[in-house]
């Protein structure tokens, strides 16, 4: 069988080897006048150091916070190639960027450093080694009399104070410009950075701060502020001092700009417009019917639409069937099924990682799935269904220990996963054998609820945000009480436990592996088996302690402290005591209206969904020097989800609804490079489930894709079923499918590769599905009256039935030449014809094809169109090739084929040894195009 003909190829499809290449590239257009917003510097500001410090003779105290740590940053003391490093270097250790100021000044005045010598001034090695290259192996850092030289000398005269027990607090960092609009690539100009302490007191500190660029191409920045333009485009640069982390967006128009703003009737467009009409970018157009039919049905249910939902959509000439086709996604089985995945892999459920939590194997994670996918059926608010996770708890309110693991283990029997969904909560969250540290579930709420990662916060300050590790300590104290198991229960279930216990065991002691197939065959065969709980070990006041307080309270004496451990929610508000779940005060902050990521981190990961990029990219990297690419955009979207109650079908409606996610994938002059800013649809490849469901579904049988469309248990976007070694999961391993080794959205890969290609091309899975009885390809071939890739036909009958076709047309060729016959050759050539005649129609009986008599042909040689190769075959024809062509190409690629397209395919068809290696050439084609494998 040859299902790849060089031929077939000339189809306006392009083959997946050229899939993933780049999609863009452009040449930059002249940009428009552009401005620089500028607040007015208050005149109460101190001016920097370098103003206040150029000479020696100034009598001013150098802060150790505000000049000296930042100085020393500046100067790269404490970068990670420094001083900075975890072992340090010369036997000299700072914190990381320095914002462990108690830890840097014990470093500093360590008598065994010699970097500070308050009674040999000029002998600390503070100031002596920067001075001199030869002395110094980071090299020198400034000159003696220099303006840095004298903050630091004058600080180690005045004693090297650090006077304050806890930090000062940064109320705000004021970087001039806010925001910077450049016209020409040649243009620069100075920022300046004004630092507002909590004492109400303000100085410049440009010279104190550490700059980046999110993009050098359009914009780069020097150390010492100055920024200069480059290509046109827009990008953010970055300040740090302090804790303060401030973003700051630069531009440079793309095209001309225009006088009055855009006008669009959808907030989403309103928002979008705003900053495009500051790029100077013209959006494209909305895209076609049989763009958008594919487009929304793979976004919002991961579901390939069935050729004749397409001829529906593309009939229908209603001026609102976009909206209602929305509301049909929304309503659809599919839409749960394939956000429960996505909320799998947001949350890491893992069969892998939850392999110890029930003590009946392979359940957990599809009992996670069918949790999430029935909240997601109901329309649940999103933050009850977080609820849901945060604060759950084994037992149903008034449900004893017995009555929990009856019910559990009906839930783990087959096919009882909705005894699971229908409880309150989804304990397994914290179950997982990698989130049992402190350290591993702050890391992991961070990533799935709030969309931070906030990991680096564990060694040092982040280097990106304000976090502390402080902060990361103390976020981590408060998920220390809760205590997963399965070999625990609450107090009140013990003697229940042991009882289950002793009756799979039959009181016998079995170690542990006889022990879990003990209770695996119990629960098989309906016995009621113990499972274990999440328990949340609060502490509080003992009695005595409680006494003692109130004594005291009672005299007037020093009341005891309260020694209760307590946490902190990321640096917000006062400390909580755990004395009680902590869990509980978690979800209060995450569902607060005040909250700065909950809500915009699942806005964010919904968007990228539609438009293959998040507002803010990566989508669970919200920090401070990763803004977001239209601020404006991402606080109304969040803002308007809580006011609608955390409403995701209202979220994904109002996405789908908006021309910015309608728009075409075709360019302009002006929107050629853009990826950020959602002037155009980007072309992207499909996420691994989605790809192999559609080519399941465009090479299986009406009837199977029917099924599966119906039923989704068996396909991939219902992803509720651990990992198996079969075709499925190397496929989707092949295509990115989320590892979920962690909360991250990185376990996730939708970057096209050669493997991909390899697999849609040679894989013996796609030969498989090709030449399948149930296939497409198959019924195609029966539709045509042929004999189908599953048949078995011999090659020698085969080639007698050519020639048999090949002698019709001779038949008709000579009945036509006997009109022109004179009269006296008539009568033999009239006995050469039945000849011909009788032999054709012997042979057309073997294989049951019908042939007119030969006085009707003589008749009207017209009447009879001669067979061939490609004709009935196998039965009666009920569609013709020129249809089939159609129907490949609907259930592929969601629209018609064009005229050429047509032509080529039914001429291959045709041209093939026998019709069925034709279908399976032209559906392998279509499988393997560009236009098949990414979003379009």
């Amino acid at each position: 069988m040859s299902i790849r003909p060089a031929a077939l190829m000339m189809l306006a499809c392009v083959a997946v080897a050229g899939w993933f290449g780049s999609y863009v590239g452009a040449e930059p257009i002249k940009p428009a006048a552009a401005r620089i917003d500028t607040p007015t510097r208050s005149s109460d500001v101190a001016a920097p150091l370098s103003v206040r410090f150029a000479g020696d003779s100034s009598d001013e105290t150098p802060d150790f916070q505000k000049h000296v740590v930042p100085l020393l940053g500046r100067l790269g003391c404490n970068g990670r190639a420094c001083h900075g490093s975890f072992q340090g270097r010369g036997g000299f250790q700072l914190s990381l960027f320095g914002y462990d100021f108690k830890a840097d000044h014990t470093a500093l005045l360590d008598e065994a450093t010699g970097r500070v010598d308050v009674d040999d001034i000029d002998e600390s090695l503070i100031l002596a080694k920067p001075l001199d290259a030869d002395l110094h192996e980071g090299g020198k850092r400034f000159d003696e009399g220099s303006w840095q030289h004298h903050v630091l000398r004058r600080w180690v005269e005045t004693g090297a104070i650090y006077a304050n027990d806890e930090p000062q607090t940064l109320n705000r960092l004021e970087v001039i410009p806010s925001e910077v609009r450049f016209t020409g690539e040649q243009e620069t100009l100075s920022v300046k950075a004004i630092a507002h302490w909590q004492d109400g007191s303000s100085e410049e500190v440009t010279e104190l701060c550490r700059f980046s660029s999110n993009d050098d191409s359009i914009a780069a920045i020097n150390d010492e502020g100055l920024l200069a333009a480059g290509q046109t485009g827009d990008t953010h640069i970055v300040v740090y001092y302090d804790n303060a982390v401030v973003p700051v967006p630069v531009m440079r128009a793309v095209g001309p700009t225009p006088l009055s703003p855009s006008k669009y009737d959808h907030p989403i467009d309103q928002l979008v417009a705003q900053k495009l009409d500051k790029l100077g970018i013209q959006p494209s157009g909305i895209c076609t019917d049989e763009e958008f039919i594919r487009r929304s049905s793979l976004d919002i249910t991961g579901i390939l639409p069935s050729a004749d939902t397409v001829r529906e959509f593309l009939d229908d000439a209603s001026p609102n069937k976009r909206e209602v086709l929305i509301d049909e996604l929304l309503d659809s089985p599919g839409y749960a099924a394939w956000w429960a995945t996505r909320l799998s892999d947001w949350t890491g459920n893992s069969e892998e990682q939850l392999n110890n939590a029930l003590p009946i194997r392979n359940v957990a994670s599809q009992l996670w799935y069918e949790w999430l996918r029935k909240r997601l059926a109901e329309n649940v608010p999103y933050d009850e269904l977080i609820e849901g996770i945060v604060t759950a708890n084994n037992r149903q309110p008034g449900e004893d220990y017995r009555q929990f693991c009856e019910s559990m283990t009906k839930a783990c029997a087959p096919g009882g996963e909705s005894e699971f969904a229908g409880r309150d909560g989804m304990p397994l969250y914290w179950a997982r054998r990698n989130f049992q540290k402190p350290e591993e579930r702050a890391i992991g709420f961070a990533y799935s609820f709030l969309g931070v990662r906030i990991e680096c916060a564990q060694c040092h300050k982040h280097p990106f945000d304000q976090w502390s590790k402080d902060d990361f300590e103390q976020f981590s104290k408060l998920f220390t009480p809760i205590r997963v198991n399965a070999n625990q229960v609450a107090p009140d279930g013990k003697a229940t436990r042991e009882e289950l216990m002793a009756t799979i065991t039959d009181g016998k002691k079995l170690d542990n592996g006889a022990l879990r197939k003990a209770v695996y065959e119990a629960a098989r065969s309906g016995e009621i088996v113990p499972f274990g709980e999440l328990l949340v070990n609060t502490r509080g006041l003992s009695d005595r302690a409680e006494k003692a307080r109130a004594r005291a309270k009672k005299k007037g004496t020093k009341v005891p402290p309260l020694n209760i451990p307590s946490g902190k929610i990321l640096g917000q508000g006062e400390p909580l005591l755990l004395d009680t779940d902590p869990r509980i005060a978690l979800m209060d902050w995450l569902r607060s209206p005040e909250n700065p990521y909950f809500a915009k981190a699942i806005v964010n990961r919904v968007w990228s969904n539609y438009f293959g990029i998040g507002i803010v990219d990566p989508s669970d990297d919200m920090n401070l020097a990763n803004p977001p690419s239209n601020a404006p955009l991402l606080d109304e979207l969040a803002k308007q989800f809580i006011a609608n109650d955390f409403d995701l079908r209202w979220l994904n409606r109002t996405i789908a609804t908006s021309q910015t996610y309608q728009r075409s994938s075709a360019t302009n002059a002006t929107n050629v490079r853009d990826q950020r800013n959602f002037s155009r649809h980007v072309p992207r490849r499909l996420p691994a489930e989605v790809v192999y469901d559609s080519v399941v579904l465009a090479t299986g049988s009406d009837k199977q894709a029917e099924q599966l469309r119906s039923e989704l248990d068996d396909m991939a976007i219902a992803d509720g079923k651990p990992r198996q070694q079969n075709k499925q999961d190397f496929a989707l391993e092949v295509f990115g499918q989320s590892i979920r080794e962690s909360n991250c959205d990185c376990d996730r890969s939708d970057s096209p590769s050669l493997l991909q290609s390899i697999y849609l091309r040679n894989d013996s899975d796609m030969y498989r599905r090709l030449a399948d009885k149930d296939g497409w390809v198959n019924q195609a071939c029966k539709s045509l009256g042929v004999a189908g890739p599953a048949q078995k036909v011999d090659p020698k009958q085969a080639l007698v039935l050519r020639r048999a076709l090949e002698q019709q047309k001779q038949l008709i060729a000579h009945i036509k030449l006997f009109a022109n016959q004179p009269n006296q050759k008539r009568v033999k050539f009239a006995a050469q014809l039945r000849g011909e005649h009788d032999r054709l129609t012997k042979k057309f009986k073997q294989y049951k094809l019908p042939i007119p008599p030969l006085d009707d042909l003589m008749a009207d040689p017209d009447s009879w169109k001669p067979l061939d190769a490609n004709d009935q075959v196998n039965g009666p024809s009920t569609l013709t090739v020129d249809q089939l062509v159609e129907e490949a190409y609907l259930r592929t690629l969601s629209r018609f084929p064009d005229s050429d397209e047509t032509q080529i395919s039914v001429d291959f068809i045709k041209e093939s040894e026998i019709p069925s290696n034709g279908l399976q050439s032209l559906l392998w084609a279509l499988v393997n195009t560009k236009e098949f494998i990414i979003s379009h």
